[in-house]
């Protein structure tokens, strides 16, 4: 119970900040669309990280620098697009809180999700590299790995449900704008990050 308690803690502790991903989930959560699917989404792909972060991947990570070089730079441009629509649609504004219209197609919305999670370096070094090595110092991995993917499940479906919470200030088109804004001034931050890391 220990080692799942610190996996718990440990996961929970990385992926806390609203970053690229965590924007995006809590985005399909005050639109209601595919909430379930964006968090099983998320879920699913964290814990597979988390399972091969544990099982020693940070090794291979490690030993070839250019799968991370590469994502460094996939992640940085698909941020700046991302990025360069919130900024655009912030621009125009009129959007505002209402189930199902414009709502875009499932697929589509795994696929966005899909490049936000598996493109994103930041993503790999936290599941990965960070959660594998602190789970080296841990005498039960198995539990220690557990408690991490569980703490990655309870946070997605937290923010994606949670967010429904936050409906009526999103009902106006501003909030909208502004939350359009902060998620662009995000990603292209983020996406510079990631290029004068190198």
């Amino acid at each position: 119970m220990h080692d799942f308690l610190a996996g718990l803690g440990t996961s929970l502790s990385l992926i806390v900040t609203i970053g690229a991903q965590n924007a995006f989930v809590l985005r399909q959560g005050l639109m209601r669309r595919h909430v379930l699917a964006t968090c099983l989404f998320c879920a699913v792909s964290d814990a597979l990280l988390i399972a091969a972060g544990v099982l020693g991947a940070g090794v291979l990570a490690g030993r070839a620098p250019w799968v991370l070089e590469a994502m460094r730079w996939g992640g940085a441009v698909f941020l700046l697009v991302y990025g360069a629509r919130a900024f655009r649609a912030a621009w125009r504004g009129g959007e505002s809180l209402r189930a199902g219209q414009g709502a875009a197609g499932l697929a589509a919305t795994l696929g966005v999700l899909a490049a936000l999670t598996w493109l994103n370096p930041h993503v790999w070094l936290d599941t990965v590299v960070l959660i594998g090595s602190i789970s080296a110092g841990w005498p039960d991995r198995t539990g220690f790995a557990i408690g991490a993917i569980s703490g990655s499940v309870l946070f997605f479906f937290a923010l994606g449900y949670g967010a429904r919470w936050l409906s009526p200030v999103f009902a106006r088109p501003a909030a909208w704008r502004v939350l359009d804004a902060l998620v662009g001034a995000m990603m292209w931050s983020i996406a510079m990050g990631l290029v004068l890391r190198g």
